[in-house]
């Protein structure tokens, strides 16, 4: 009885997604162009599909030679408005992932904002040398229209198996798709066959001018959560896997295959951190003394300036940077495309005539 519920209230989403989407098309609602490169990095599907990597790899290529700004609502944050990131804020204040990306970045600029279209005008008065906007999961927001619209998608999570929330895991209707530019696949596994690639090119490539390209998580030697503290985790060694994000499966899987994971602690997505949680991480410890904690890096963010957590603790707890790794040569490709569309820009053209 829960499904059939469930899914007819799929229909009512879906329904009141497509006249939102309506509106925008016959221009009862307006899109807005600016005079500057906005990149949209979206997806049409909940949970973790590799966004956050995703930025960070635009704002590390563009930021060596651009001033960079990157918009965010700030999802889970306690404010609300518009809000520049300091590398002191909460996680709090700010948001995770918009955090984690100051502080990876703290040369680039970083603003939270749920009216983005309202945002982009004070970027442009209050840095007005600004190069480019690198907007964080503003696919959906309508009011402003990227230059390029850059959709992620889970290699593990077909969109086309796929249904409308609550029912299913879409945010959005495939035919919304048609608005992307660029499609990155994310998650790709090893063995992913040619076949498996011509597959998902005709499922999501609908127009000759959009391209789709392969990518596989990369993770790099683990850090410890907390400054100061030193040491690593070796290959093959004992962890338990805990993660906020929003897909705990397949950061738990990622970590099986480098280490022995002897038990997980999933939470939910951009959760917040309890004494209960340290309560419960401290049990896990105590059964599994031989064990670290292994966490993400938007979860280490989140922990790495609280009081809260014992010395014990902080010499137990470690998290992997993640980045994408592109599949043969099309990394550069896709920064070749994304430089000709801003150039096409520049010279008058709004590309792909959208």
């Amino acid at each position: 009885m829960k499904r059939v519920f469930l899914k007819i209230a799929s229909l009512f989403y879906g329904a009141a997604i497509k006249l939102r989407h309506l509106l925008f098309d016959i221009n009862i609602l307006h899109s807005e162009r600016f005079d500057i490169p906005i990149i949209c990095v979206g997806n049409i599907t909940v949970g973790g599909t590799g966004k956050t990597p995703t930025v960070e790899m635009l704002v590390e290529h563009y930021s060596e030679e651009n001033n960079v700004v990157v918009l965010s609502r700030g999802y889970g944050r306690a404010t609300k408005g518009y809000r520049v990131v300091e590398v002191d804020d909460t996680y709090r204040q700010v948001g995770d992932e918009p955090l984690q990306i100051k502080r990876k970045f703290p040369h680039v600029t970083v603003v939270v904002c749920e009216k983005r279209a309202f945002a982009i005008h004070r970027i442009k008065e209050e840095f007005p040398d600004t190069d480019m906007i690198i907007m964080d999961d503003g696919f959906q927001h309508r009011y402003v229209e990227p230059l390029i619209n850059i959709i992620i998608v889970d290699a593990n999570r077909p969109v086309e198996w796929d249904h409308l929330l609550p029912y299913g895991q879409l945010r959005d209707t495939t035919d919304s798709l048609d608005r992307a530019h660029y499609f990155i696949v994310t998650k790709c596994p090893e063995n992913m066959k040619p076949i498996d690639m011509r597959v998902m090119r005709k499922v999501l490539v609908g127009k000759p001018s959009q391209e789709i390209f392969f990518s596989r998580m990369q993770a790099a030697q683990p850090c410890s959560v907390f400054a100061g503290v030193e040491g690593t985790v070796s290959h093959g060694a004992s962890v338990i896997a805990m993660s906020g994000i929003g897909d705990n499966e397949a950061f738990n899987r990622g970590l099986a295959q480098r280490y022995k994971v002897v038990d997980t602690l999933d939470l939910d997505d951009h959760h917040s951190y309890r004494m209960s949680d340290l309560k419960h991480i401290t049990k896990l410890l105590k059964k599994h003394p031989e064990a670290v904690i292994m966490t993400t890096e938007k979860d280490a963010v989140k922990l790495a300036y609280s009081n809260a957590i014992p010395e014990e603790l902080r010499h137990k707890m470690f998290y992997e940077k993640i980045s994408l790794r592109f599949v043969g040569d099309s990394r550069m490709e896709l920064f070749e495309r994304i430089d000709n569309d801003i150039k096409n820009r520049d010279n008058g053209a709004y590309i792909k005539g959208l």
